[in-house]
Protein backbone atom coordinates (compact mmCIF):
# COMPACT_ATOMS: atom_id res chain seq x y z
CA UNK A 1 0.00 0.00 0.00
CA UNK A 2 2.57 2.43 0.17
CA UNK A 3 3.93 2.45 -3.27
CA UNK A 4 0.60 3.66 -3.88
CA UNK A 5 0.30 5.90 -1.15
CA UNK A 6 3.50 7.27 -2.82
CA UNK A 7 2.04 7.06 -6.34
CA UNK A 8 -0.81 8.84 -4.88
CA UNK A 9 1.50 11.70 -3.41
CA UNK A 10 3.47 12.15 -6.76
CA UNK A 11 0.30 12.37 -9.26
CA UNK A 12 -1.05 15.69 -6.62
CA UNK A 13 2.36 16.64 -6.21
CA UNK A 14 2.66 16.95 -10.41
CA UNK A 15 -0.82 18.99 -10.45
CA UNK A 16 0.64 21.07 -7.61
CA UNK A 17 3.13 21.47 -9.72
CA UNK A 18 1.53 22.53 -12.89
CA UNK A 19 -1.20 24.72 -11.07
CA UNK A 20 -0.96 28.10 -11.54
CA UNK A 21 -4.26 30.66 -10.82
CA UNK A 22 -5.52 29.18 -7.69
CA UNK A 23 -7.98 25.76 -7.01
CA UNK A 24 -10.10 25.92 -9.89
CA UNK A 25 -7.08 25.77 -12.55
CA UNK A 26 -5.96 22.45 -10.96
CA UNK A 27 -10.09 21.01 -11.75
CA UNK A 28 -8.64 19.84 -15.42
CA UNK A 29 -5.27 18.81 -14.03
CA UNK A 30 -7.28 16.83 -11.12
CA UNK A 31 -10.05 15.64 -13.18
CA UNK A 32 -7.55 14.12 -16.24
CA UNK A 33 -5.59 12.32 -13.59
CA UNK A 34 -8.65 11.19 -11.60
CA UNK A 35 -10.97 9.69 -14.35
CA UNK A 36 -8.35 8.61 -16.80
CA UNK A 37 -7.57 6.23 -13.95
CA UNK A 38 -10.98 5.28 -13.45
CA UNK A 39 -11.12 6.63 -9.79
CA UNK A 40 -13.92 8.11 -10.45
CA UNK A 41 -16.79 8.77 -13.00
CA UNK A 42 -17.50 12.15 -14.33
CA UNK A 43 -20.27 12.19 -12.31
CA UNK A 44 -18.48 11.07 -9.28
CA UNK A 45 -16.19 13.44 -9.61
CA UNK A 46 -18.63 16.86 -10.30
CA UNK A 47 -20.22 15.73 -7.16
CA UNK A 48 -17.02 16.00 -5.44
CA UNK A 49 -15.99 19.30 -6.86
CA UNK A 50 -19.52 20.58 -5.69
CA UNK A 51 -18.65 19.23 -2.22
CA UNK A 52 -15.16 20.90 -1.98
CA UNK A 53 -16.30 24.38 -3.18
CA UNK A 54 -19.02 24.01 -0.30
CA UNK A 55 -16.50 23.07 2.31
CA UNK A 56 -14.04 25.23 3.85
CA UNK A 57 -10.35 25.45 2.47
CA UNK A 58 -9.33 25.99 -1.08
CA UNK A 59 -11.58 23.68 -3.91
CA UNK A 60 -8.12 21.96 -5.31
CA UNK A 61 -6.64 20.97 -2.14
CA UNK A 62 -10.71 19.82 -0.80
CA UNK A 63 -10.45 17.67 -3.88
CA UNK A 64 -7.32 15.95 -4.01
CA UNK A 65 -8.03 15.35 -0.10
CA UNK A 66 -11.33 13.71 -1.26
CA UNK A 67 -9.76 11.67 -3.83
CA UNK A 68 -7.02 10.56 -1.62
CA UNK A 69 -9.91 9.33 1.01
CA UNK A 70 -12.04 7.92 -1.91
CA UNK A 71 -9.33 5.70 -2.97
CA UNK A 72 -6.80 4.73 0.42
CA UNK A 73 -8.75 6.22 3.20
CA UNK A 74 -7.83 8.68 5.72
CA UNK A 75 -3.84 7.66 4.56
CA UNK A 76 -4.74 8.65 1.02
CA UNK A 77 -6.13 12.13 2.38
CA UNK A 78 -2.83 13.09 4.42
CA UNK A 79 -0.47 11.79 0.71
CA UNK A 80 -3.04 13.60 -1.55
CA UNK A 81 -3.35 17.07 0.04
CA UNK A 82 0.38 16.91 0.91
CA UNK A 83 1.29 15.95 -2.55
CA UNK A 84 -0.91 19.13 -3.81
CA UNK A 85 0.39 21.55 -1.30
CA UNK A 86 3.71 20.56 -1.40
CA UNK A 87 5.11 22.64 -4.77
CA UNK A 88 3.29 25.61 -3.64
CA UNK A 89 5.25 25.49 -0.09
CA UNK A 90 8.50 24.21 -1.78
CA UNK A 91 8.29 27.21 -4.34
CA UNK A 92 7.17 29.98 -2.15
CA UNK A 93 9.97 29.06 0.49
CA UNK A 94 12.53 29.37 -3.11
CA UNK A 95 10.58 32.71 -4.56
CA UNK A 96 11.01 34.50 -1.15
CA UNK A 97 14.20 33.72 -0.56
CA UNK A 98 15.20 35.72 -4.00
CA UNK A 99 12.23 38.10 -4.17
CA UNK A 100 14.19 40.95 -4.10
CA UNK A 101 16.00 39.60 -7.24
CA UNK A 102 12.70 38.71 -8.99
CA UNK A 103 10.60 41.31 -8.22
CA UNK A 104 11.62 43.74 -11.34
CA UNK A 105 13.08 40.96 -13.42
CA UNK A 106 11.70 41.24 -16.83
CA UNK A 107 11.27 37.88 -17.43
CA UNK A 108 9.56 36.84 -14.66
CA UNK A 109 6.84 39.57 -15.16
CA UNK A 110 6.94 38.20 -18.94
CA UNK A 111 6.26 34.66 -17.48
CA UNK A 112 3.22 35.72 -15.43
CA UNK A 113 1.60 38.40 -18.19
CA UNK A 114 1.80 35.15 -20.60
CA UNK A 115 0.58 32.69 -18.26
CA UNK A 116 -2.49 34.15 -17.18
CA UNK A 117 -4.56 33.92 -20.60
CA UNK A 118 -3.58 30.01 -20.39
CA UNK A 119 -5.11 30.35 -16.50
CA UNK A 120 -8.25 32.29 -17.42
CA UNK A 121 -8.61 29.01 -20.14
CA UNK A 122 -8.31 26.61 -17.96
CA UNK A 123 -10.22 27.89 -15.39
CA UNK A 124 -13.20 28.40 -18.13
CA UNK A 125 -12.64 25.14 -19.08
CA UNK A 126 -13.10 23.94 -15.29
CA UNK A 127 -16.94 25.79 -15.80
CA UNK A 128 -17.29 24.16 -18.72
CA UNK A 129 -16.88 20.82 -17.51
CA UNK A 130 -19.24 21.57 -14.36
CA UNK A 131 -21.98 23.41 -16.14
CA UNK A 132 -22.41 20.38 -18.95
CA UNK A 133 -22.36 18.04 -16.06
CA UNK A 134 -24.90 20.20 -13.98
CA UNK A 135 -26.73 22.07 -16.69
CA UNK A 136 -27.50 18.99 -19.32
CA UNK A 137 -28.67 15.59 -19.43
CA UNK A 138 -27.47 14.19 -22.24
CA UNK A 139 -28.12 10.67 -20.95
CA UNK A 140 -31.97 11.56 -20.81
CA UNK A 141 -32.05 12.85 -24.29
CA UNK A 142 -30.71 10.01 -25.73
CA UNK A 143 -33.22 7.39 -24.34
CA UNK A 144 -35.86 9.75 -25.18
CA UNK A 145 -34.56 12.07 -28.10
CA UNK A 146 -36.64 15.04 -26.76
CA UNK A 147 -35.27 18.03 -27.21
CA UNK A 148 -36.19 19.57 -23.67
CA UNK A 149 -34.93 16.44 -21.88
CA UNK A 150 -31.04 17.03 -23.19
CA UNK A 151 -31.59 20.66 -19.99
CA UNK A 152 -31.89 20.22 -16.75
CA UNK A 153 -34.90 23.06 -16.80
CA UNK A 154 -34.71 23.70 -12.74
CA UNK A 155 -30.38 23.71 -12.50
CA UNK A 156 -30.67 25.96 -15.23
CA UNK A 157 -33.03 27.96 -13.49
CA UNK A 158 -31.57 27.77 -10.46
CA UNK A 159 -28.19 28.65 -12.01
CA UNK A 160 -29.56 32.11 -13.94
CA UNK A 161 -31.19 33.18 -10.45
CA UNK A 162 -28.23 32.82 -8.29
CA UNK A 163 -26.10 34.73 -11.33
CA UNK A 164 -28.12 37.59 -11.45
CA UNK A 165 -28.51 37.83 -7.65
CA UNK A 166 -24.77 37.06 -6.48
CA UNK A 167 -23.94 39.76 -9.64
CA UNK A 168 -26.68 42.46 -7.46
CA UNK A 169 -26.21 41.73 -3.93
CA UNK A 170 -22.35 41.06 -2.82
CA UNK A 171 -23.39 38.72 0.04
CA UNK A 172 -20.41 36.55 0.96
CA UNK A 173 -20.43 33.07 -1.42
CA UNK A 174 -21.13 30.53 1.60
CA UNK A 175 -24.67 32.43 1.91
CA UNK A 176 -25.48 31.58 -1.53
CA UNK A 177 -24.18 27.87 -1.20
CA UNK A 178 -25.98 27.11 2.01
CA UNK A 179 -29.27 28.45 0.04
CA UNK A 180 -28.82 26.34 -2.91
CA UNK A 181 -28.35 23.27 -0.84
CA UNK A 182 -31.57 24.44 1.04
CA UNK A 183 -33.17 24.97 -2.15
CA UNK A 184 -31.72 21.54 -4.03
CA UNK A 185 -32.98 19.27 -1.06
CA UNK A 186 -36.41 20.35 -1.90
CA UNK A 187 -36.12 20.15 -5.62
CA UNK A 188 -34.05 17.97 -6.60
Amino acid sequence: MIVELIKLFLIFFKVGLFTIGGGLAAIPLIQEEVITRGWLSTSEFTNMIAISQSTPGPIGVNVATFVGFSQYGALGSIFATLGIVAPSVIIIIIISHFLSKFRKNKYVEGVFVGVRPAVTALILFAAYIIAKESLVNLALFESTNKFFDLFNIKAIIMFLVFLFISNKWKHHPVLYIVIAGVIGIFIF
